[in-house]
């Protein structure tokens, strides 16, 4: 600092220094204090998206827990019901030869048709019928029967058990006999 000429007559020295102005007055605080607050607010702004990117791949994570929870438990339960299916066949193969030979009483009847009911009830469908296109997928060919009329393509003769099918799934094949063209 230079000499100064103070008010009463004193000059001030080099080495001494002037009073501080209050810091209101003349600190850069209140920039400082700006900038860090904005720095702090960028950071928080930084967070807050990161923290909302967090939540929504939990989100996204969650609902895709859901599904796949949804399906296993829905594919669980179609499992549960095929088994089930599969060990009323026998059942059903007996009430069939019955129904062909006539020896059902009427109260036979009324438990073939709660069966069957139930069967329906859950989608079990029977098929196969003489003079269908042998399919291998729906059919067990057995045997060679050959049919009264030609034919043109490989042909059902003969239906010696009934396949089923569950929603579309043959749980098992017709057994039967071909006719070959």
């Amino acid at each position: 600092m230079t000499d100064q000429y103070v008010p009463d007559g004193e000059a001030v020295g080099e080495g001494v220094e002037e009073p501080l102005a209050p810091a209101s007055a003349t600190s850069p605080c209140p920039d400082v204090a700006e900038q860090v607050t904005k720095a702090e607010a960028v950071d928080f702004e930084a967070l807050v998206a990161e923290r909302t990117e967090d939540l929504q791949r939990l989100q996204a994570e969650y609902v895709n827990y859901k599904k796949r929870v949804d399906r296993d438990r829905a594919l669980s339960r179609q499992s549960g019901i095929e088994s089930v299916v599969q060990d009323l066949i026998p059942v059903l193969d007996s009430i069939e030869l019955a129904k062909q030979h006539n020896d059902i009483a009427e109260g036979g009847r009324m438990i073939i048709a709660e069966i069957e009911k139930l069967t329906a009830k859950y989608g079990l469908t029977q098929f196969g019928a003489v003079g269908d296109e042998f399919d291998p997928v729906r059919h067990e060919a057995l045997m060679q029967v050959p049919l009264d009329e030609p034919v043109s393509v490989v042909t059902v003769s003969q239906v010696i058990q009934l396949g089923y099918e569950l929603h579309g799934r043959v749980i098992r094949p017709a057994r039967v006999a071909v006719a070959n063209p």
